[in-house]
């Protein structure tokens, strides 16, 4: 008798990795090693200029974290993905723009670097998309906690092997994950080692 269980897509270590979704699907995006922040994109499946946006989201949410049961919303105010269920302790990121291959220049890596932009653009190109611009991504399990003077620190993921957030989609849409390749800063753990992680659709 065939599985019930939705199969595990990886996405791999320093890359990305597009899929899409129907509305009313949900996603499960696992942190398979306990410490990779994750990049995340969505796109109206039928016109990309539309986009999940951090500005409008905040604004509407009036937070700059999302919890459970907020919607995501698009650059036209439109819900796209709302989380569902966040089984990690919350930490978020929806400040900090995709890293660049000039980001890393600009910190001293002379050779090409992996970056979360490049890593959209592939994506999006293995299913025969592209974008003219990279919005600002949803940075899962990112911990970048803002001081009461208004500094941002970079640190360290809070959460642990195996936690996970269920996001679902409010309509057709295009998602985009890149396991973020930075490893100067402790973003992706104290080690600075990026990692594998995972998603399933159902």
């Amino acid at each position: 008798m065939p599985s019930l269980e939705p199969s595990v897509i990886t996405i791999p270590a320093r890359q990305g990795k597009a899929t899409f979704l129907h509305h009313g699907q949900n996603i499960k995006v696992i942190n398979t090693h306990g410490q990779q922040v994750i990049d995340t994109w969505g796109f109206n499946r039928e016109d990309l200029h539309e986009y999940m946006s951090m500005e409008y989201t905040r604004s509407l949410l009036e937070r700059i974290t999302p919890l459970v049961g907020d919607s995501l919303v698009t650059t036209r105010r439109r819900p796209i993905l709302t989380l569902i269920e966040d089984h990690s302790p919350g930490a978020h990121d929806t400040l900090i723009a995709a890293c660049t291959r000039w980001g890393y220049r600009a910190q001293g890596y002379t050779d090409y670097h992996e970056n979360c932009t490049d890593n959209l653009s592939n994506a999006l190109g293995k299913l025969g998309l592209s974008v003219a611009m990279t919005p600002c991504p949803l940075n899962l399990f990112m911990n970048v906690p803002v001081t009461a003077e208004g500094v941002l620190t970079f640190q360290p993921p809070l959460c642990s092997k195996g936690d996970y957030v269920v996001l679902r989609a409010e309509m057709d849409c295009v998602v985009v994950f890149s396991a973020c390749p930075q490893e100067k800063l402790p973003v992706n753990g104290v080690d600075g080692r990026p990692t594998d992680a995972h998603f399933q659709i159902y």
